[in-house]
């Protein structure tokens, strides 16, 4: 079996690895990826590394998004005015973009639960910094509606015109145009409102990212929702246009505040677990990678499930893959080096671990099913559900029961809860709910 197929090596640093012992964290050596928040990835194109810069102003380096050094802070602090307007060096969430020379690094200055809150743009001549902090971008305080954090730089792809999106709670998330000589503001006031949940949720939306998919056409916005502490999720909407209005799935604007039970948003990942190994619970402040060979990651933290208030976060890389209909979905496992290859129907055929990432409240931590895959085409999940299945091309199959259909892409990959290759398959079904699953019989 699998003769045709090449699957991913054993990873070969532990700490990368996210299976831990009850209770216990990983050292935290230089090449571990504990204590990584919102993290930003980046394909820098001319030292060939890729970065990711965090919480703190911490930057790892990598070669190969699967083996990560720790650079350590890449910049000192904020800038005088920034500390003069919210009183505290505090350093969150940074984004990276590359202008001519020039690399701009946007960093939230903040603190927990309040308003009173900049963002600041900071300058290097190289991915490795130090960054030198140049201006404020945008500040907010107690009389905004909205919370000056979170930055993500996004470009039109048809007029070259750069914005910045942006925000946390409150009036949610905003879109604010850049001059792209400066890097700074390039309009007054705070920006249009591309997405926000509802009051009874107290708005909690935050870390927004924007990416231009061209095969697809369109932007993807996402977001995450809920609590840091325990149901943070990440959902995508799309839209034509770079400023929106972004929908998600089933045609619902991300702006809708009639969401009354959780549901607006295309939820590309949640707190999960498998039979064995690691649970984990709030993914998410993610940031996505288009690589230079048009692959796709999802980058975001994600805590064990045991969490407590003060425990540390860890640092995810997915592979992305795509729909037939042009929905990013995410892998179910870290990234190990995987890609996408031809399969047949015995490798399909086995036992499988199937999670259904359902948006509804409560959101938790979403557990698997067994789905059984047999050589005639039938199928079964759970101990109720009855299907039939099919190979629709060499990298996809359908299952269908009652009124639904569920569709995955199936790849090799590295499972880090049983530490073993195995098939992942990741899909969604036609009512827009993302499917995860793996392979163990």
């Amino acid at each position: 079996m699998y003769e045709n197929l090449s699957f991913p090596r054993e990873p070969k640093h532990p700490a990368g690895r996210p299976v831990l012992e009850p209770g216990k964290h990983p050292d935290l050596t230089p090449d571990s990826l504990w204590f990584t928040h919102d993290p930003a990835i980046y394909h820098d194109p001319v030292s060939g590394n890729y970065y990711v810069y965090g919480t703190g102003a911490d930057a790892l380096r990598s070669k190969d998004l699967i083996s990560w050094e720790r650079m350590g802070k890449v910049i000192e602090g904020v800038p005088d005015e920034a500390f003069a307007h919210v009183g505290t060096q505090n350093i969150w969430a940074p984004d990276i973009v590359k202008v001519g020379n020039e690399y701009r690094l946007y960093c939230s200055n903040s603190s927990f639960g309040v308003q009173q809150s900049c963002i600041f743009l900071a300058v290097a001549d190289n991915a490795e910094g130090p960054f030198v902090p140049r201006g404020i971008v945008v500040k907010t305080d107690n009389t905004c509606i909205v919370n000056a954090i979170d930055a993500n730089i996004i470009e039109d792809n048809e007029t070259g015109q750069q914005y910045m999106v942006y925000g946390s709670f409150w009036d949610g998330i905003r879109i604010l145009k850049l001059n792209k000589e400066t890097g700074l503001a390039g309009e007054e006031g705070l920006g249009e409102c591309i997405a926000h949940r509802p009051l009874w949720c107290d708005g909690a939306i935050e870390g927004p990212y924007i990416i231009y998919n061209p095969d697809t056409e369109y932007y993807y916005l996402f977001v995450s929702y809920g609590s840091l502490n325990s149901d943070y999720n990440i959902r995508v909407g799309r839209s034509k246009s770079v400023t929106g209005p972004y929908l998600d799935h089933n045609n619902r604007a991300m702006t809708d505040l009639d969401d009354f039970d959780n549901t607006v948003g295309y939820m590309i990942a949640c707190g999960y677990g498998f039979h064995e190994g690691q649970q984990y619970m709030g993914p998410g402040h993610n940031s996505v990678l288009r690589d230079f060979d048009n692959e796709w990651y999802l980058v975001h933290h994600i805590r064990p499930k045991e969490f407590k208030r003060g425990d540390i976060s860890t640092m995810h890389v997915r592979k992305i893959l795509w729909s037939e209909d042009g929905w990013p979905l995410a892998s179910p496992e870290v990234y190990s080096g995987e890609k996408l290859q031809p399969l047949k129907e015995e490798d399909i055929v086995g036992k499988y671990e199937r999670i259904r990432l359902t948006p509804t409240v409560p959101q938790g931590v979403q557990t698997s099913i067994t789905m059984e895959l047999r050589p005639d085409f039938t199928a079964s999940m759970g101990i109720s559900i009855h299907a039939q299945w099919k190979m629709v091309d060499e990298y996809t199959i359908a299952l269908t029961y009652a009124n639904t259909t569920e569709t995955y892409k199936v790849i090799p990959c590295w499972d880090y809860e049983l530490w073993k290759p195995t098939l992942a398959i990741t899909g969604k079904d036609d009512k827009g709910i993302c499917l995860w699953g793996k392979k163990y019989e």
